[in-house]
């Protein structure tokens, strides 16, 4: 069951960062980086040992969610011009 999840998770993970580009970041990384964080904070927390494994599915979601938040701002700021690639809105 776990390994069903982590894979249902890491599909999930796909579909909701896969509009996100290298050759053009959008203005909502920080969107992008607190949800990213958040699913797979939720589940390293949950996948530790021992119990209360839905404390550290919480706490790890939080973690996760402030670290890809403070990752996601900083690319943020770093792309302040955004370059049109193509795309659906050309």
């Amino acid at each position: 069951m776990k390994v069903f999840l982590s894979l249902l998770t890491t599909i999930a993970l796909f579909v909701l960062t896969g509009c996100v580009g290298i050759e053009a970041m959008s203005e909502n990384t920080t969107q992008t980086g607190i949800i990213t964080g958040a699913v797979a904070g939720t589940i390293i927390g949950y996948n530790t040992k021992g119990h209360h494994k839905g404390r550290h599915a919480v706490l790890g979601g939080l973690s996760g969610a402030v670290a890809g938040g403070l990752v996601g701002n900083e690319i943020d700021k770093d792309n302040s011009q955004i370059v049109n690639a193509g795309g659906w809105h050309q």
